[in-house]
Order: C-alpha cells, then sequence, then structure tokens
C-alpha cells in the first residue's frame, strides 16, 4: 500500500500555518482598504482652500465643475444608517436563531444518547464488530459540541462579512470620484477580505475541533469523525435561516422600493426620496454577504466532514495514516495559497483602467484559480496521499491509486468553472440571452417573463451534464470518497469565489450612496457599471454553491446510507419510491413558501411607501425627509416572522420521515429533494439574474439596440423592472436557499442515522 511522502508533523503545521496566511491576508487588505477615507483630510494643503473636497487627487466631481463640498460627509452618514440598520437586524436575527439552536442541540443529544439507552459502556464498531469503540452517549455529546461550533462559525462568518460590506461601500463610493479602476479595487480588495477569512476560519476550526475530540476519542476514528459531522450540521442549520431570512428581507425592500418609486413616481433607483432605499441597502448586506458568507461556509463543512467519514473508515483510519486522513484538509490549505497568489493579479499585477475590463478581471480570477489550483491539487495528492490505499463502498473495499483521487478533485475543480461560465453566459448583458430577454421587453411585460422563465429552464441544462460527468468520474474512480473530495475540488477556491461573490453587494451599495448623496451622473454610471458585473459575479456564485451542494448532498447521502446499514437503495420498492415522490416536491413547497413570505413582506412594504409618498408633504419635492425606520421595521417583523415555517420544513422533514417511516423512506426523500432541488435552484437563480441585468442593458444604453429600448421610464424599461421584481425572490430567496435544503436535509440525515437506524420506522413496525 505505501506510506504518505509528508510526515504527520508535517500536516500539523501546514494546515494551520495556510490558515494563518489567509487571516493575516485577509487583514493585510482591510488595512489597505481602511486608508481610503470617508471624510476630507484637513491637515492637507488641498483642504485649506477647499479644493478636491480635501482629497489630493484630481476627482471627476472637479472635473464636470461638481464640487459639492457635503458629499464625503453625506456619504459617510449613508454608510453608518446602513451599518447599523444590518447590524441591528442581524442581532435579533440571531437572538431568534440562537434559541433554535439551543433547543436543537438538546434534540442532537437525547436522540444519539438514547441509542444505547445512555450506556457510558463501550460498544463493538459500527463497521468492524470484532473492535470496541466508544459509547454512543459519547457521539451524542461531541456530535452536539460539533453542532454548537459549527453554527458558531457559521455566524460568525455571516457577521463578519455584513461588517466588511458595510464598512467598504462607502469607500468604494469615494474612490469612483477618482475614476473606475480606483472603486474595482477597493470593492474587490473588500470582498477578499470576507473571502480569506472565511476560508481560513472554517479551516481553522475544523482543525482544531478534530484536534480536541482526538484527545478523549484517541484511536477510535470512525466515532471521531462521525461526531465531527456535527459541525457541517450547524453550519448549514445557521446558513438556512440566514439566507432564508436575510432574502425575505432584502427583497421586501427591493420590490417595494421598485415598484412603487420606479413605475409609480418615476424616480432613479436608490433615490432618498423614497422610504425604502435605506432597507433596499441594508437587504444587500444581511441577505446577499451574511447569508451567502454562511452557506459557503456550510458547503465546506460538509464536504470536508463528508469526505473525513467515508475516510475513516477506509484503510486511511483503519491504518491511523493522519495525513492522509487529512487530505480533505491539505486540498483546502492548498486553495488559501492559491487564491492568495490569484488575488494578486486583480490588486498588484494588472490595473483596471475602463468599464470594458472589469468582468474580464473577475472572470480572470476564475481562470486562474482554476488553473493553478490543478497543480495545487496534483502536489498535495502526491505527498499526502499513499500511492495505493482502499476506500469504503458500500460494505467493501475499493482499491485506489492517488492518481485516480486527484483526478477527483480535478474533476470537481473544472466542473465547477464550466458551471461558473455557463451562469455568466445566461445572465450576462455581455451575450445573447440576456438581450433576448431584453428586446423582448418591447412588447410588455408577459413577454419579458416568458423569455426569462424560458432563459432559466434553458440554462439548467449544462451545469446538470457537468455534474453528472463529475459524479459518474469520481465514484468510478473511488466511490463515495471521490464525490466528497470532488465537491471539495469545487470549493478548494472558495477564497476567490467569494471574493468575486461579495464585490456585488458592495457595488450594488456603492451605487445606492451614491444616489444618495447626489453625487454625479459619471459616477453612478461608475458604480452602475461596477454592479452590472456585480450581478454576473454574484450569479456565478450561486452556481458554485448549487453545483457544489449537488455534490456535497450525494456525498453525505453516500455516507447516510453506510451508516443506516442500508445494503441497497431500490427505487421499486414501496418504501423508497413513496420518499423519491415527496422529496422531490419538498423543493417545491420549499419555494412556494419563500416566494409568498417575500410577496407577502413586499405588499406591506408597498403600501407605506405609497402612504408616505401621499401624505407626506414636500417629499416628492425632496423638501422634506421620508421615514426611513417604519420600512427598516416591515422588513425585520416579516423576515423574522417568515422565516420559520420554511426553516421548519427543511430541519423537520428528515426526523419525521425517520421516525415514523425509516431509513429506507428517508433515503427516497433524500434522493428526491436532490434531483429536484439542483434544477430548480439553477433555473430559479439564472431567471433572476437574467432579468435584473437586461433592466441594467437597458438602462445603460451602452450599445444602439439598448438605446432603441430605453431610456429609464419608456414602456419597455418599465417592463424589464416588472420582469426585475419578479425576479428578485427567485435569484436572492428561494434560489439559493434551496442549495442549503438538499445540503441540510442530508447532513442532518447522517448526523441522525444511529438513532433512525436504531428506533425508525415506527409505522412500518405497527402495521
Amino acid at each position: 500500500m505505501g506510506s504518505s511522502l509528508l510526515p504527520d508533523l508535517g500536516t500539523e503545521i501546514i494546515i494551520p500555518v495556510c490558515a494563518a496566511v489567509g487571516i493575516v491576508f485577509a487583514l493585510v487588505q482591510w488595512l489597505i482598504v481602511s486608508k481610503v477615507a470617508v471624510a476630507p483630510d484637513k491637515s492637507h494643503p488641498a483642504a485649506a482652500d477647499g479644493k478636491n473636497n480635501g482629497f489630493t487627487e484630481s476627482l471627476i466631481e472637479e472635473e464636470e465643475g461638481f464640487d459639492d463640498h457635503s458629499v464625503v460627509q453625506k456619504c459617510a452618514d449613508i454608510q453608518s444608517a446602513i451599518s447599523e440598520g444590518a447590524t441591528s437586524f442581524l442581532f435579533t436575527e440571531y437572538q431568534y436563531v440562537s434559541i433554535f439552536m439551543f433547543g436543537f442541540a438538546i434534540i442532537i443529544f437525547l436522540f444519539l444518547g438514547s441509542v444505547e439507552g445512555f450506556s457510558t459502556k463501550k460498544q463493538p464498531c459500527t463497521y468492524d464488530s470484532s473492535k470496541m469503540c466508544k459509547p454512543a452517549l459519547a457521539t451524542a455529546v461531541f456530535s452536539t459540541i460539533s453542532f454548537v461550533l459549527g453554527a458558531f462559525t457559521s455566524v460568525v462568518s455571516g457577521f463578519l462579512g455584513m461588517k466588511i460590506a458595510t464598512y467598504a461601500n462607502a469607500r468604494t463610493t469615494l474612490e469612483a470620484r477618482k475614476g473606475v479602476g480606483k472603486a474595482f479595487i477597493v470593492a474587490f480588495r473588500s470582498g477578499a477580505v470576507m473571502g480569506f477569512l472565511l476560508a481560513a476560519n472554517g479551516l481553522l476550526v475544523l482543525y482544531i475541533a478534530i484536534n480536541i475530540f482526538k484527545l478523549y476519542y484517541d484511536d477510535d476514528w470512525e466515532g471521531l469523525f462521525e461526531a465531527i459531522t456535527g459541525y457541517g450540521l450547524g453550519g448549514s442549520s445557521m446558513a438556512l435561516f440566514g439566507r432564508v431570512g436575510g432574502g425575505i428581507y432584502t427583497k421586501a425592500a427591493d420590490v417595494g422600493a421598485d415598484l412603487v418609486g420606479k413605475l409609480e413616481r418615476n424616480i432613479p433607483e436608490d433615490d432618498p426620496r423614497n422610504p425604502a432605499v435605506i432597507a433596499d441597502n441594508v437587504g444587500d448586506n444581511v441577505g446577499d454577504i451574511a447569508g451567502m458568507g454562511s452557506d459557503i461556509f456550510g458547503s465546506y463543512a460538509e464536504s470536508s466532514c463528508a469526505a473525513l467519514v467515508v475516510a475513516s473508515i477506509s484503510s486511511f483510519g483503519i491504518n491511523h495514516e493522519l495525513t492522509a486522513m487529512l487530505y480533505p484538509l491539505l486540498i483546502s490549505s492548498a486553495g488559501i495559497l492559491v487564491c492568495l497568489l490569484t488575488t494578486l493579479f486583480a490588486t498588484d499585477f494588472f490595473e483596471v483602467n475602463t468599464v470594458k475590463e472589469i468582468e474580464p478581471a473577475l472572470k480572470k480570477q476564475l481562470i486562474i484559480s482554476t488553473a493553478l489550483m490543478t497543480v495545487g491539487i496534483a502536489i498535495v495528492s502526491w505527498i499526502a496521499l499513499p500511492s495505493s490505499f482502499t476506500i469504503f463502498n458500500f460494505g467493501i473495499q475499493k482499491e485506489v491509486r492517488s492518481w485516480q483521487v486527484f483526478l477527483c478533485v480535478a474533476v470537481g475543480l473544472w466542473a465547477g468553472l464550466i458551471i461558473g461560465f455557463i451562469t455568466e453566459y445566461f445572465t450576462s448583458n455581455a451575450y445573447g440571452p440576456v438581450q433576448d430577454v431584453a428586446d423582448s421587453c418591447r412588447t410588455g411585460a408577459a413577454t419579458n417573463v416568458i423569455f426569462g422563465l424560458a432563459l432559466g429552464y434553458k440554462s439548467v441544462v449544462i451545469p446538470i451534464f457537468a455534474i453528472a460527468i463529475s459524479i459518474f468520474v469520481s465514484f468510478s474512480f473511488a466511490a463515495m470518497y471521490g464525490v466528497a473530495v470532488a465537491a471539495l475540488g469545487m470549493l478548494s477556491t472558495i477564497a476567490t469565489g467569494l471574493a468575486i461573490d461579495a464585490y456585488g453587494p458592495i457595488s450594488d451599495n456603492a451605487g445606492g450612496i451614491a444616489e444618495m448623496a447626489g453625487m454625479s451622473r459619471r459616477i453612478r454610471e461608475t458604480t452602475d457599471a461596477l454592479d452590472a458585473a456585480g450581478n454576473t459575479t454574484a450569479a456565478i456564485g450561486k452556481g458554485f454553491a448549487i453545483g457544489s451542494a449537488a455534490l456535497v448532498s450525494l456525498a453525505l447521502f453516500g455516507a447516510f446510507v453506510s451508516r443506516a446499514s442500508i445494503s441497497t437503495v431500490d427505487v421499486l420498492t414501496p418504501k423508497v419510491f413513496i420518499g423519491l415522490i415527496v422529496g422531490a416536491m419538498l423543493p417545491y413547497w420549499f419555494s412556494a413558501l419563500t416566494m409568498k413570505s417575500v410577496g407577502s413582506a413586499a405588499l406591506k412594504m408597498v403600501e407605506e411607501v405609497r402612504r408616505q409618498f401621499n401624505s407626506i408633504p414636500g417629499l416628492m419635492e425632496g423638501t422634506a425627509k421620508p421615514d426611513y425606520a417604519t420600512c427598516v421595521k416591515i422588513s425585520t417583523d416579516a423576515s423574522l416572522k417568515e422565516m420559520v415555517f420554511p426553516g421548519a420544513l427543511v430541519m423537520l422533514t428528515p426526523l419525521i420521515v425517520g421516525i415514523f417511516f425509516g431509513v429506507e423512506t428517508l433515503s427516497g426523500v433524500l434522493a428526491g429533494s436532490l434531483v429536484s432541488g439542483v434544477q430548480i435552484a439553477i433555473s430559479a437563480s439564472n431567471s433572476g439574474g437574467a432579468w435584473d441585468n437586461a433592466k441594467k442593458y437597458i438602462e445603460a444604453g451602452a450599445s444602439e439596440h439598448a438605446r432603441t429600448l430605453g431610456p429609464k421610464g419608456s414602456d419597455a424599461h418599465k417592463a424589464a423592472v416588472i420582469g426585475d421584481t419578479i425576479g428578485d425572490p427567485l435569484k436572492d430567496t428561494s434560489g439559493p436557499s434551496l442549495n442549503i435544503l438538499i445540503k441540510l436535509m442530508a447532513v442532518e440525515s447522517l448526523v441522525f442515522a444511529p438513532f433512525f437506524a436504531a428506533h425508525g420506522g415506527l409505522l412500518f413496525k405497527i402495521f
């Protein structure tokens, strides 16, 4: 079989060092961003005579003869209002979610502890009855601890992302006064801060947890890594509430602001006269940033846990080969170094000088990181894996070679790039599909909706083939371990992926601040160009999240089937088939709940915005200020109330099915939800992204075709706004939340598998 070239001591040094490097790099980027002042430098000579608003470089306003000395203070005030609103909402949300976390932690302990009647005696190991393992009570205790740890890390990831984004938005706006290149760098550096902090913290916390748990479990690696799966469950549980709650918040405000402001009052997006404008900008941070950060962290935690669980019952775990066992963490460590080098290409090696260079610069990030990561995977596979070893494959040990595992990770990595580019093609207004959607607005909103839906359905085809090929190749080479590391491959460049994903909402907020601060038209055009590219990168990020969720869910499904001692999942048996068809229905039910929640909240928002326009004298003339706080309260109350039922549906389904119908029916539910959920998520996200960029295509008027559809306020533009409004809950609430649904049900089933196997299927036992 052979042994790894990298000694165990080297592994124990490399992983925490790479995590530390990621954290330090994030802090360096943050320090660079912090040098952008949100107040004029009064000590500089330029400030003495009032020129350049106290800044030392020439500004666009000066070139246009537009010189408002209060604009910087306005930006600072708006930034403060957005940051306070986002912080207040997240603290309130986390108070509600902490109650759930405490309650669910008790359920984990009670259910898993009862498997052996809360016995403290050692028990025969699940996969090798000739050996004795730690008691089930230990699994209950440590699974509960890892659940709380994962939940806490997920919350911190989301909160840090929000604070970074609200710190950077006004700075991006102010740098836009110096040109598109300066603004791009600030937004991208800020995204990188979030990306590297999340990737490094996720890796470091998981590594520390493994080492602490090992003090108790010693040689019982099967029990150790079974308990670690709670880490993934905690991460995704918090991500679900973050995505759903944040998505409802942001889209209620967005829909209300657009329907009344743009369509009824014919005022620009983010106009300070619109009462919902602050809530809209707060929503970008709590939904697109905090929710997305928790979501990606959950995917990373689950893919790592799935690979570790399978490895623990393979030759790595049986022979206690630490370096090979921690191969998934070494891949993530290499990813941090690769992403660090990739980020320098955007921030230091090449410069963005024109609007047309923004999207290519972001695409290069994906290409460069994927190419470099392929080399990194090859090196890690060579030094960390034995030349040949065995992988657990549904009751038998399958012989695998290191180059086969390398191909599994690489195929996941490149499938992610393909999904990203296909997503870009269908959601960027630089290509035909979105331009066709924009053109359909000539004949009204109905044809726009028809074209947008068709685009979303069509955009599913190639990503599904990419996922299918990844699954076939990785499973053929290394069974479910191959699928798990393929998912990890797709997420190995998580720091770069998060950087370009977070860049979008930061740019969107920057545009809103520019409009509210009354900055010049050219600056707003600059922030609009950054925002349009950000919409595409956000769609690419969602594509990565959905694709990785499919692979993660399948790997977790395989681990669940093995842990529940299911020999085969036969869809022709009634127990499995009823689960399959119900599971395929769940994403539709979940989407209906989240869409209706956004609609109900938006209805209240529209009524409030209309009331203020009709009842506040001077609001349309700009002589009176709107009541922003009431709109913020509507979004907050609605999101906290409406996130409960969708969250309960996802969290309770595996428990109800496992307890009353048993593990075979539950396996059908997991398979059904995976198959339908992935496809609904891709089509919803891409339809919404296409409608959004079709609207921006008409607004920008950058081509002759776009100018024939505009300008803002034209019938075609109003039709595009309606399409964008319909797409908002699809791309920012239902679509992104569905990938959490399929992952969360799978990892929850795995965590509770011992209980379901021992005590589940009550109805079938009675009848």
